[in-house]
Parts: structure tokens; C-alpha cells; sequence
């Protein structure tokens, strides 16, 4: 027992919060140091891929600037519009996967919406959880509910995957008696296998077993200060129903494979041009070999948008296919420029023009608005359980209650 006379120590107001010492300082240092430490280690990533593989490439392309003066303007040109008609395409995949019933915006509204979580995907690495939150947030703003959206966007990424995969694997299979096998191939086989397998059972679990798994997320929700694992459960189950629906609809499979191809092709097609306007007509199949390889390697959650493994891997595997290096590396620069760097400013472009409204603030709260999609802290606050005042979803969507009952 303590003495009357004996003091207690205080710390902070609270009797005896000191009695931790060193040890409960490093518990309140330690959340402080979890973000400078992620920061610090995506800068160092990003500093050795642009000193080892950016960097490199722009000094070769500096040797062979000679090759500007003899730059064919209209396969520029050509290469520019195609860019545009497969970012076009996107936008009609988002509006055939919107489910049967649901609030299906114009193709502009839509090719806005996908231009600007382009720009996020593009500044952030990870970019498809930032890409996730501001479509979700979009999407929602337009008047399709939630459960829609979510069912959308995630059918879509999985799908245009899977079709980028097949794709690389017919180009591949057609490469081989002509260039040859190379040992990349097999890393890409693994890798494509891999990813079909998780699709595939990712879509067997949504259609197989749902019921179980929004049983598991109820429980888990209960546990979670802020969740409603009733809520959770019953959006599990509402997005299951739906996407059970629009996997058992042929004709919209038909169609979202066309639109997905399309997409994946047209921009390919793209980088065919920037190539042809250097001088060399590249094999179209050997060309979507080396565009599919680098895609998927570019998918990998390194940098934003593949920035610098694109870059570097596509010239590597188009120089194996006989494409000259200095042809090879400005032609993929300049791809890149349209494919990579213009949906940033376009994107932005894009998702001023969305929310630019007397009650949003004008220019200034909408660029705010974009930008607060970089912060990596918010990209996980995500569609399931988002309160009115939630900063990701905003309000609460047009039929989120249906969804709930």
C-alpha cells in the first residue's frame, strides 16, 4: 500500500501514465515514424529505378536525337489518336459492365471519371488503390450506387487483366517459330498463369462462396471499432448477387471481352506507330509480345504506372525482335509520353471539369479534391462500410440502403 504522503506520478493529466517509461514513449513515437520511414522507402525506390534504368535509357536516346529531323509527323499523329481511341474504349467497357438497373452515365462523364483516376494511378505507386477511391467516389457522385460501382470496377480490373494475359500468351505462342524462344518467355508464362488462376478462383469464391466469406468479414467487422459487420455482410451479398448476374449474362461477356481487347490492341497499336515514325515497320505480333511483357511487369506495385520498368523493358525485348536500340528507345519514349505523362494533366483536366461547382469550392477545392488521392493513409478507406462524412466516399450513394436491408 502507498503512504498518504507518497506521490503519484502524472503524466499528461492521467495518474501513473508515466509507469511505462521508455517503453510507452516509443508506443506514441512510433506511429510518427511508420509514415516518414513508407515515404523515405518509396523515394529510395523511385530514385534507384530512375538512376539505373530511366536514366540510362535517356542517355542512349541523347546520342540518336539525330533521328528527330527525320521524324514521320503522321504516324506521330496516327500514334496520338489511337492513344486516345483506347482510352475511349475503357470508358465504353466502364459502361457495359455497369450492372442491368443501374444509373449508366453519358460515355463523356465516364471517359472524365477513367481519365482521372488515370492521372492518380500515374503519380502514386500502388496507384490502383487511389484509382479505386476516387472511381468509387466519382462514380457514387454520378448517381450509381455503391454496391454498382464496386461490382463494376472490380469486374472490369480483373477482366481487362485476364484479356491482357490471353493476349500475350496467343502473341507469344505466334512469336516463338518467329524470333524464337527467349528465356523471358517462361517468367512471363509463370507469371501469366499465376494471375489467371487467382482470377479464376477469385471469381469462383464471389460465385461459390460468398455466404461463407461475408460470414467471415461479419465477424471480422464486429471486431473493428467503426464497422458494421451486418452492414459488411450485407454488401458481400448484394455485390455477389450482382456480379453473379452479369457473369451469367453472355452478351455482356461478349462485349466487355470486344471493348477490354480493344483497349489493350488499339494501345499497342500506338506504340507500333511511335516506332514506324523512326523508320522501322515492326512484326505486330513480336510488337504486342514485348508491349504485353512490359505491361505486366510494369503492373507490379513498384513504381506509378510501371514508370521506368516500361520504360526500360520494352526497348530491351523490341531490340530482340530486331528493332534498332536508337529506334527502339525514342520510339518508346514517345509512347510513353502519351500513354504515361499526358493522361496526368488531362486527368486533372478531367476531373476539374467534374467538379467544378459553386458548392465544391470552384478550381481550387476540385484540384484539392484530386490531389488528397495521393495520400496513400486514405486509399484503403474503401467503398464497404463509408460513413456520410467519410473523406473517400463523401456521402452516402444513391441505393447504398437497398443494398443494405
Amino acid at each position: 500500500m502507498r503512504s498518504s504522503g507518497e506521490v503519484v506520478p502524472v503524466t499528461n493529466g492521467e495518474p501513473g501514465a508515466g509507469r511505462d517509461g521508455p517503453r510507452g514513449g516509443w508506443r506514441r513515437w512510433l506511429p510518427r515514424l511508420v509514415k516518414p520511414a513508407r515515404r523515405g522507402a518509396i523515394l529510395l525506390v523511385l530514385v534507384l529505378v530512375v538512376e539505373y534504368l530511366v536514366v540510362p535509357e535517356l542517355v542512349g536516346a541523347s546520342k540518336d536525337l539525330y533521328l528527330l529531323g527525320r521524324i514521320n509527323a503522321g504516324w506521330i499523329v496516327a500514334g496520338v489518336v489511337l492513344e486516345a481511341v483506347s482510352l475511349f474504349c475503357y470508358a465504353v467497357l466502364t459502361k457495359v459492365m455497369l450492372p442491368h438497373g443501374s444509373r449508366k452515365p453519358s460515355l463523356s462523364v465516364l471517359f472524365r471519371i477513367d481519365l482521372s483516376a488515370a492521372a492518380v494511378a500515374h503519380v502514386i505507386p500502388a496507384g490502383t488503390l487511389g484509382t479505386a477511391a476516387l472511381g468509387y467516389k466519382l462514380f457514387t457522385s454520378e448517381g450509381i450506387s455503391g454496391n454498382d460501382a464496386t461490382v463494376m470496377m472490380a469486374a472490369k480490373g480483373i477482366g481487362s487483366t485476364v484479356v491482357l494475359n490471353v493476349l500475350l500468351w496467343v502473341s507469344l505462342i505466334i512469336s516463338i517459330p518467329l524470333a524464337g524462344f527467349q528465356p523471358i518467355y517462361a517468367t512471363v508464362a509463370i507469371i501469366g498463369t499465376i494471375v489467371l488462376a487467382l482470377a479464376g478462383l477469385l471469381v469462383f469464391g464471389v460465385l461459390r462462396g460468398a455466404r461463407l466469406a461475408s460470414r467471415v468479414l461479419r465477424a471480422v467487422g464486429d471486431k473493428i471499432p467503426g464497422l458494421s459487420g451486418a452492414k459488411i455482410e450485407a454488401a458481400v451479398l448484394a455485390a455477389a448477387r450482382s456480379f453473379s448476374l452479369l457473369a451469367r449474362d453472355k452478351r455482356v461477356m461478349a462485349w466487355s471481352l470486344l471493348w477490354a481487347s480493344l483497349n489493350w490492341l488499339l494501345d499497342a497499336a500506338s506504340l507500333w506507330c511511335f516506332v514506324a515514325a523512326f523508320g522501322h515497320r515492326a512484326n505486330p505480333v513480336e510488337l504486342f509480345a514485348a508491349y504485353g511483357i512490359a505491361n505486366v511487369a510494369g503492373a507490379l506495385p513498384v513504381t506509378p504506372g510501371g514508370l521506368g520498368v516500361v520504360d526500360s523493358i520494352a526497348p530491351l525485348l523490341l531490340v530482340g525482335f530486331g528493332v534498332t536500340r536508337s529506334v527502339a528507345t525514342l520510339g518508346v519514349l514517345g509512347w510513353r509520353m502519351v500513354n504515361f505523362w499526358l493522361p496526368i494533366p488531362t486527368g486533372a483536366a478531367a476531373f476539374v471539369s467534374l467538379k467544378v461547382k459553386p458548392s465544391n469550392g470552384g478550381i481550387k477545392g476540385a484540384f484539392s479534391g484530386l490531389l488528397a488521392f495521393g495520400k496513400p493513409q486514405h486509399e484503403a478507406d474503401a467503398p464497404l462500410d463509408a460513413p456520410a462524412s467519410d473523406p473517400v466516399a463523401g456521402r452516402t450513394p444513391p441505393g447504398e440502403a437497398s443494398a443494405d436491408e
